[in-house]
């Protein structure tokens, strides 16, 4: 399980879905390639809507996670690539209900002029630690 904390004396994540500082437990760390909201046959999920953006990004993140034998909550870290900084609270609201807030992952947060595509609104690139005990080699 993921150790998050929130020390005296820094500014509080309020309920936005992440931890000030994460403690990596022992295991096999996943870097992944940023997540955007293709789906299996590279079609744009939620064209325009970057609610589901985020939630199709998740869905994604959460299929190569199942491929090495791991969870939600293995992840570490998560950056997050956005074009518009009105769309911050969709993105953390949807952020929020893949993690409990008192064990949630660190967090960076980047506004881009554009993405990898012109109708990506949002990218995700965590870094997971799989348990040993958990991990296998992907198919």
């Amino acid at each position: 399980m993921l150790q998050g904390f929130n020390p005296p004396g820094t500014w509080k994540p309020r309920g936005r879905g992440f931890s000030m500082g994460v403690l990596q437990h022992a295991g096999q760390v996943i870097h992944f390639t940023g997540q955007v909201a293709w789906n299996e046959a590279e079609e744009i999920v939620g064209l325009g809507d970057i609610t589901e953006q985020t939630h199709q990004c998740f869905r994604n993140i959460d299929a190569v996670l199942k491929a090495v034998g791991g969870c939600m909550e293995d992840i570490v870290s998560v950056t997050t690539y956005f074009t518009d900084r009105s769309q911050l609270p969709a993105i953390q609201q949807v952020r929020n209900s893949y993690f409990d807030p008192e064990c949630a992952p660190a967090s960076t947060s980047i506004m881009a002029a554009g993405l990898g595509h012109p109708d990506f609104l949002v990218e995700l690139a965590p870094i997971a630690v799989v348990p040993f005990e958990r991990f296998r080699t992907a198919d």
